[in-house]
């Protein structure tokens, strides 16, 4: 199912933005500096969107609660004004104007969570130009302290975050796209960071995600190589930081831009799912419990995939995806029983064809 949202969209994540335990979408439109917010029905199908304006090419979107009304809402790094845009919510799928705070230069990509263990929601930017990442300390009243700013490699374009030493405090792990490394920064728990510990990685990094894929109880951490039609997996060990374990290749001419994690076929491990933009597709490698990973399986989009989120759109317990398609100004929302249908059958044939060879040895 395909929605129409604004002109460039480039980045999405979900919530529940209504709170009738259904889940919605929204996307930043990098051309027409706005954000769509899409609502759910809960049948895996969504109404039109409603735009609000943000910044200057808005980048990255991300959702929180931040002061603390127990209503969703809305953050958006502006890349070409060096902000971020706050859009607090009603409660009722809409949103107030933005409130906008300095970043540091080019700003693009943007997450959240309790750096400092207030209970209150901060903010963590990428600073594509600066080569930095500002750290926004929230008050909980929907207001925030100036940044503070620390350095990594060089254009820094996507960032996570996860306790990666096992100390209860939160720490940031960046993808240097221009130096083709990642920054790990260990948290005080205070909200102040250690200087960066660096690891090599694919070409181009253009998007990281962390989960325990091993299932050791150790963070591990994944990146998209735009440029090296790959998907690199650094497994954490500890007091050891993280090791390059392996490549999943995504293709010739695959340029994957950007993946989110999940268990989409309900066996218990967590797999990865990537967009393809030069091969206009979805690749979705499964996940051993021994942190390893089979082939990629693919699934066609529209033009240019670009950005991807997972959630369960129609409340069946099975996982979703939704796609950002930039050239065309839509959304694709795929469901996951049709996917986990196309999983079961892609490795019922793959069994048949080993049986075969085997019969046939």
């Amino acid at each position: 199912m395909t929605y129409s949202t604004g002109f460039g969209p480039i980045s999405v994540t979900v919530g529940d933005f209504n709170n009738d335990n259904r889940l919605d979408i929204v996307v930043s439109n990098w051309k027409d500096n706005t954000t769509s917010v899409l609502l759910g029905y809960g049948n895996g199908s969504f109404a039109n969107q409603t735009t609000y304006a943000t910044g200057a090419s808005p980048r990255s979107v991300a959702v929180g609660d931040f002061n603390n009304d127990s209503r969703l809402d809305i953050i958006v790094s502006n890349y070409d004004d060096n902000t971020i845009s706050i859009l607090l919510g009603y409660g009722n799928g809409s949103f107030k104007n933005q409130m906008t705070y300095s970043t540091g230069s080019k700003p693009c990509f943007a997450a959240v969570d309790d750096f400092n263990n207030d209970s209150r929601l901060d903010i963590v930017v990428a600073n594509c130009d600066g080569n930095t990442i500002s750290v926004l300390l929230g008050y909980g009243n929907d207001s925030f302290a100036n940044q503070t700013t620390y350095s990594t490699g060089l254009g820094p374009y996507s960032l996570a975050v996860g306790d990666f030493n096992n100390d209860t405090r939160l720490d940031i792990v960046v993808v240097n796209r221009k130096n083709n490394t990642i920054s790990v920064l260990l948290g005080y728990g205070n909200g102040f960071f250690t200087n960066q510990i660096t690891y090599s990685t694919g070409f181009t990094p253009s998007c990281v995600v962390v989960s325990d894929f091993n299932a050791d109880n150790q963070l591990d951490i994944v990146v998209a190589d735009a440029n090296g039609k790959s998907v690199t997996v650094h497994l954490g060990y500890p007091n050891e930081g993280f090791l390059k374990q392996m490549s999943l290749i995504t293709g010739n001419g695959s340029r994957p831009r950007s993946f989110t994690n999940g268990d989409f076929n309900n066996d218990g491990q967590i797999d990865i799912a990537v967009v393809n933009s030069g091969t206009n597709n979805i690749g979705v490698f499964l996940g051993y419990v021994n942190g390893s990973f089979a082939n990629q399986m693919t699934y066609s989009t529209d033009s240019s995939p670009c950005a991807i989120a997972a959630g369960d759109f129609n409340n069946d317990t099975i996982l979703d995806i939704v796609v950002v398609n930039r050239d065309n100004d839509t959304i694709e929302v795929f469901l996951g029983y049709v996917l986990l249908i196309l999983l079961l059958t892609y490795l019922l044939y793959l069994s048949l064809d080993l049986y075969a060879h085997k019969k046939h040895i």
